[in-house]
């Protein structure tokens, strides 16, 4: 993609945190990923977007060494992502929950720092670290069980950056949690680029993706479909239009077919459409009387993350 080489221009393969060269992995005669290649520059918070089946998850754990590829590479720095010195500057905060219950936050921290081979001094100091940056330093004795579940999630991002990699991948990391917790993981993710740390950021809420991704990469069906900042995105998709949403009363036309003819896409009996001028809404609104549906409320808005990822994909992004 020129965006892609634009992007790449000037930095050394040795550089980059990242570069996926034209992965493939097959489940059978399933092609869970075909031929994705992407690479991601220092300090940036790259996010990855995609319907559920689109092969995201494939791509994360073939990132992070977890499942052998069919064909392609993955370079860390420029090591291999298998190699010591890729496992040494990448970091993985998983969806699921995965410290120790009984174990108290710095117990915790203690025995993941061990398996990443840190000890003494180094290890005291990246506990110390870890529990201010995930502000737990106050309850650095508590057991976890006795945490709320914001406090658990932190703790887990904290557990995945231990040993400080430079290079973290981060997925969902705010599933399931309250307003008031996930924006204190927005901070933290801010807290890291800040430092100059290059982030991997994958989430169901385009909001997360829009405040925190200055690169975002959606996948459908196994491949990067598109690729670039999120006004470069929204410029590509719809250029100067805006996007209307009608909200449409139960009925057993199908809307799918209809929202189709018309460019759009629907979901739950809410139909996303583009149009050029506000007048075209009128056109709208006669054509659904016309076929018999009900129309129960309309907006116009200029089109944003969620528009572009309907419009790619014909999905929510939950779907």
């Amino acid at each position: 993609m020129l965006a892609e080489q634009e992007k790449s221009e000037a930095v050394p393969a040795r550089v980059l945190p990242l570069r996926v060269t034209g992965i493939v992995k097959r489940f059978g005669d399933v092609n869970a990923v075909s031929g994705i290649s992407f690479e991601i520059r220092p300090g940036s918070c790259y996010g990855l977007l995609g319907p559920n089946g689109a092969g995201k998850s494939t791509l994360i754990r073939s990132i992070v060494g977890r499942i052998h590829l069919d064909a392609g590479n993955i370079a860390v720095f420029g090591h291999p992502v298998s190699s010591a010195e890729a496992r040494a500057d990448l970091g993985w905060v998983p969806q699921e929950l995965a410290v120790y219950p009984l174990l108290t936050c710095r117990e915790n921290l203690q025995a993941f720092g061990r398996y990443q081979g840190l000890s003494g001094t180094k290890l005291t100091d990246s506990i110390a670290w870890c529990l201010d940056w995930a502000s737990l330093a106050d309850r650095a004795n508590s057991p976890v069980k006795t945490l709320s579940g914001g406090m658990k999630r932190r703790l887990n991002m904290a557990a995945g950056l231990i040993h400080r990699p430079r290079l973290v991948l981060m997925d969902e990391p705010t599933v399931g949690v309250d307003p008031q917790s996930r924006n204190r993981i927005f901070e933290m993710v801010e807290a890291l680029r800040n430092d100059g740390t290059t982030i991997i950021y994958t989430t169901h809420y385009m909001e997360e993706a829009e405040r925190l991704c200055d690169w975002i990469a959606i996948i459908d069906h196994g491949q990067i479909i598109a690729e670039g900042t999120k006004e470069d995105l929204v410029s590509r998709a719809f250029g100067a239009r805006r996007s209307v949403t009608m909200h449409m009363g139960a009925t057993n036309i199908d809307l799918a077919a209809w929202a189709a003819a018309r460019g759009g896409a629907v979901q739950d009996f809410v139909v996303h459409c583009s149009v050029e001028k506000p007048a075209e809404i009128a056109e709208l609104l006669e054509s659904a009387t016309r076929d018999g549906l009900e129309v129960l409320d309309v907006t116009m808005q200029r089109p944003n993350l969620e528009s572009v990822f309907l419009h790619l994909t014909g999905k929510d992004l939950r779907a």
